[in-house]
Parts: structure tokens; C-alpha cells; sequence
């Protein structure tokens, strides 16, 4: 198997007394879903920090495509090809669909002076722009005010950006949180296209969606992981049935 696309090593993140994060270790892999749950407090959102260059970890290290990153601005590691969304959706309101997804992909035009350039002269930020739209379903959309969007609209036209800056690693935070039925499996579509060209973190509550996702788990309480495997070899883990998923063990 080719080297994991991120992989993070015995990273820890202590507040304090407190261990937000304890000795977790993964690998994400191109064309794989890895999914990350938990209950509330689990450490899931700090994970993704660490990941993302959004915290410094106490200690443990992030690889991202072969090169250690560990205690890299958020910036550099998204220049470095790693793109995340957030809990609370990041986009421009005022703006249109279109110029959200313009200016992400803007940010990784290379020319030093590019934005004293016109929005519209710059081919190759406007080239990435359309490949993101298309590829996150949102060309009908593209001249429609993004305030105006309906949620789960808002949630995909996050992705789009995200997908303009050209990642090959994808940070996903409750991607669906606050969907209802149908933009929820409008979503589980888009992940699943997406999936071919990107590693993928998922950290999501709908556990429906999970389980249609993901190709492996990883499970924390209190910072720590307590599984780790296929969603198969999840569900059937005693430790996981007892502490999140509610079941009998």
C-alpha cells in the first residue's frame, strides 16, 4: 500500500490537567472515508485542530504528504494540500456562490501581486473555481447569494471552497449537522464522489450517514481512542456498544 496521505502519530494536547487529545494515532489514505466518533467532549473538534495546524499539539507529531508538519501555521499546512471545514459553516453571506468559491481559489494563485489583479483576469484561480462548483453540484447555483442559500446549500458551498484551494486531504467537521432528510443524502452523494481523489476525516453524529461512509472508524471518550477499525468491527467491539453506541455489550 502507497505511503498514507496524513498520519498522525502519539499526538496529545493536554489543557492544563486536562488530556483534550491522549496518545491518538491514524492514517488517512487517498479513495478512503475515515470516520471519527464520539460523544460530546470526546476530543473529536480538537483532533481536527491538531490535524489542521489550528492547534499546536503537547506533543506527537502530523505528517502530510510525507513531510512533517507538526506545529505549522493553519496556512502553510493548507498550502501543503490538507483543506478543512468547520462545525459553524465559514463562508462570505453578502457574496454570491460564485465569488465564495472564486476567492478561495484565488488564495492559491501564486503571483505575489495577484490581488491588485481583477477578479475575473485571473484564469487559473477561475479554472479551479468552476472545477469546485461542478464538483460539488453547485453550477445551477453559482450567481445566487449565498445568505439566501438554504443550509445544507451552505454546507456544500463550504466544501466547494474548500475543494478550490486543490486538497488532497479533507477535514470534514458535521458536515451534516443540521440537515434534514434530503440535503443530508445530497451530501453523503458529494462525499462519495469526492472520495476517489481525497483522504478523508469525517467527524459526524448521524450515524446512519457513518456507517453508509465511512471505510474505517476510529472511536474516542475522554481523548482517547477506544476503537479503531471497519464499521463492522466497530459495532461488534463490546468497549464501543457500552460507552457510545448505547447497546448491550
Amino acid at each position: 500500500m502507497t505511503e498514507a496521505l496524513l498520519s498522525a502519530r502519539a499526538l496529545t494536547k493536554r489543557f492544563g490537567g486536562l488530556a483534550a487529545v491522549n496518545d491518538v494515532t491514524l492514517d488517512l489514505w487517498r479513495e478512503r472515508i475515515h470516520a471519527v466518533i464520539g460523544p460530546n467532549g470526546a476530543g473529536k473538534s480538537t483532533l481536527t485542530n491538531l490535524l489542521s495546524g489550528d492547534l499546536v499539539p503537547t506533543a506527537g507529531e502530523v505528517t502530510l504528504g510525507g513531510r512533517d508538519v507538526t506545529g505549522w501555521s493553519p496556512e502553510r499546512i493548507s498550502r501543503a494540500g490538507l483543506g478543512r471545514s468547520y462545525q459553524k459553516t465559514n463562508i462570505f453571506l453578502p457574496f454570491t456562490v460564485w465569488e465564495n468559491v472564486r476567492l478561495a481559489a484565488q488564495s492559491r494563485t501564486p503571483h505575489a501581486a495577484a490581488w491588485l489583479r481583477l477578479a475575473g483576469g485571473v484564469k487559473e484561480a477561475n479554472a479551479r473555481a468552476e472545477r469546485a462548483l461542478e464538483l460539488a453540484g453547485l453550477q445551477a447555483r453559482r450567481d445566487h447569494v449565498a445568505g439566501a442559500a438554504s443550509h445544507g446549500e451552505q454546507r456544500q458551498l463550504e466544501i466547494a471552497m474548500t475543494l478550490a484551494t486543490d486538497p488532497e486531504v479533507l477535514l470534514l467537521d458535521e458536515p451534516l449537522a443540521g440537515m434534514g432528510t434530503a440535503e443530508a443524502e445530497r451530501m453523503v452523494e458529494l462525499l462519495l464522489r469526492l472520495k476517489k481523489d481525497h483522504a478523508m476525516m469525517l467527524v459526524e453524529h448521524d450515524m446512519d450517514a457513518v456507517f453508509a461512509l465511512a471505510d474505517h472508524l476510529t472511536v474516542m471518550v475522554n481523548g482517547q481512542v477506544i476503537a479503531s477499525g471497519t464499521p463492522a468491527q466497530v459495532r461488534a467491539d463490546a468497549n464501543v456498544q457500552s460507552a457510545y453506541l448505547g447497546e448491550d455489550a
